[in-house]
């Protein structure tokens, strides 16, 4: 069985970043946030192992994960994957997306 390299966007790292840092402030603990990481990563070591196990979207070689309140949003390519995007579930899909690292 062939394992996919795992590359990851630049957006999906700020979103994970993003949701990390909600929970850390959040709770005042980054205990949450560090099994969060750990579910995700477990997620991904698994999408490297099995890439069709997401469900197809739209687009043929992107393909989607749930895993709790988060989709994984990836697309296959010839020898990796790349994450492109970290999608909480529970969030309207038309929500105008703040990055949180930005001063107001």
């Amino acid at each position: 069985m062939v394992k996919f390299k795992i590359e990851w966007s630049l957006e999906a790292r700020l979103d994970l970043l993003d949701i990390l840092d909600f929970y850390v402030i959040r709770n005042k603990s980054s205990i949450y946030s560090r099994k969060l990481y750990s579910k995700i990563h477990k997620s991904t070591k698994l999408i490297a192992k099995q890439p069709y196990i997401g469900t197809q979207t739209g687009i043929e070689t992107v393909r989607a994960l749930i895993t709790g309140d988060y989709q994984i949003i990836y697309e296959i390519l010839d020898d990796k994957i790349y994450i492109s995007m970290i999608w909480d579930c529970r969030r309207d899909p038309g929500e105008k997306i703040v990055d949180s690292r930005i001063k107001k």
